[in-house]
């Protein structure tokens, strides 16, 4: 098993953190479309086998309605914007995909993070719809979906999706446990505590060793698990070191 140990976004100065993770999860991706270039140049700096991981643009998440939509500023939103997020296969929708894809590839991302509001839920009717986006831009074992909050109302119809597009189920195993099995398992860990997060959380001695017995017992060869919380740095660098 080779485990991966990183956080979400940097929390020190880029070339440090080059020396002490192989992995990092971009975060900027997710608020607005970023520029290939700037993309290039995180390749160029990393060392050759780092990997990036990007959390997917939230033009294809969330709806015009979320708060952070008001941080996009490069992003031309075209069509209709009611057709825009929650993993539908609309043009909009599917056009953006195709701009956000050309965007990140100078970065050679190892993984795609998709993660959709606590708002969503899935019925019968739009399980249809993520289905068809995935796969339509072609998601395989390199995409991840992390859905969140009203998502889990029906466990079995998220089951299906995951099922039927071979993605990855993200998420925080403090919480929740894969609904299905891969060779890649994708951990994002944000804290423990009520509600979805809890992200000023430090992890004890206790939490860390429970985490390790998690990833032990996972039937994946790759695991992912990457920290978002404000102790982040300090927390990844524990637990990196309980894994020898």
């Amino acid at each position: 098993m080779d485990v991966l140990v990183g956080t979400c976004g940097f929390p020190t100065a880029r070339p440090r953190y080059y020396s002490l993770f192989r992995v990092v999860e971009l975060q900027e991706t997710f608020y607005d479309i970023p520029t290939p270039e700037r993309m290039g140049g995180f390749r160029r700096e990393a060392p050759g086998d780092f990997r990036f991981t990007v959390k997917v643009f939230q033009g294809l998440t969330h709806t015009s309605d979320s708060p952070t939509w008001r941080r996009i500023k490069r992003a031309e939103l075209k069509g209709d914007l009611k057709n825009y997020g929650l993993l539908r296969p609309t043009r909009e929708n599917l056009e953006l995909w195709d701009e956000f894809a050309k965007s990140v590839k100078p970065l050679n991302p190892s993984f795609y993070v998709f993660q959709t509001p606590p708002s969503m839920r899935i019925t019968e009717e739009n399980i249809k719809d993520v289905i068809e986006f995935f796969r339509t831009i072609g998601a395989n074992e390199s995409f991840g979906w992390e859905p969140r909050g009203y998502s889990y109302g029906k466990p079995e119809l998220l089951r299906k999706i995951f099922e039927e597009v071979g993605i990855i189920h993200i998420v925080d195993p403090f919480k929740r446990n894969p609904l299905i099995d891969r060779n890649t398992a994708y951990l994002r860990l944000h804290g423990i505590g009520r509600g979805e997060v809890n992200y000023s959380y430090k992890y004890t001695d206790d939490d860390l060793a429970r985490l390790r017995d998690i990833v032990n017992n996972l039937n994946s060869s790759i695991v992912y698990v990457m920290f978002n919380n404000v102790h982040m740095l300090d927390d990844a660098l524990r637990f990196k070191k309980l894994m020898g």
